[in-house]
């Protein structure tokens, strides 16, 4: 196992405030204060306003919840990032996404069994995630699912804030809790 490049921070590390955030982050999951969390919360100044943003997306954001856990999960897979994954799987799950889907995201869109609306996302992410952008066929085909504009705006936040937090566990080498 890879040792952590910066370790999960105890509460002399991250103040009263960040710790008792992670403390209920892991109280709603059904355990410890996550790393990403305790980790991130060393940069005082950063984690809260971070936690603000991230939390409009998932679990606050306007998309419904597996369409949002499709996109997380995907990103996890195209960056290699088995923190995000782990913890994805399980959100997933709770957001009404099968244990094969879950699976089946690994294959991406050309996977048999997607519905159109699964095919059309897990496809924007795939693009978004290898040419930053999005082709005028793979836009016209996600508005066609995602028919609103704040929807198909959030989509392209949730890919590319779940690929900068990718980036950065894997960087910074947080390790999945046990």
């Amino acid at each position: 196992m890879t040792r952590p490049r910066i370790p999960p921070g105890r509460r002399a590390d991250i103040g009263f405030v960040n710790s008792l955030i992670a403390g209920i982050a892991g109280k709603a999951v059904g355990g410890p204060p996550p790393n990403v969390f305790t980790t991130l919360a060393r940069h005082r100044r950063i984690f809260v306003p971070w936690l603000l943003f991230a939390g409009r997306l998932m679990p606050g954001g306007t998309l419904p919840p597996a369409d949002t856990e499709l996109v997380i999960l995907r990103v996890a897979d195209l960056c290699d990032c088995v923190y995000e994954r782990r913890h994805h799987e399980r959100i997933g799950r709770r957001a009404g996404l099968s244990d094969e889907e879950i699976q089946r995201v690994e294959q991406g869109p050309a996977a048999e069994g997607w519905t159109p609306r699964q095919r059309t996302i897990l496809t924007a992410v795939d693009e978004l995630h290898a040419t930053r952008t999005l082709s005028d066929a793979t836009w016209a085909a996600l508005r066609s699912e995602l028919p609103k504009d704040r929807h198909a705006i959030e989509l392209c936040l949730l890919a590319g804030h779940y690929e900068m937090l990718a980036m950065t566990i894997n960087a910074l080498a947080i390790q999945p809790e046990r």
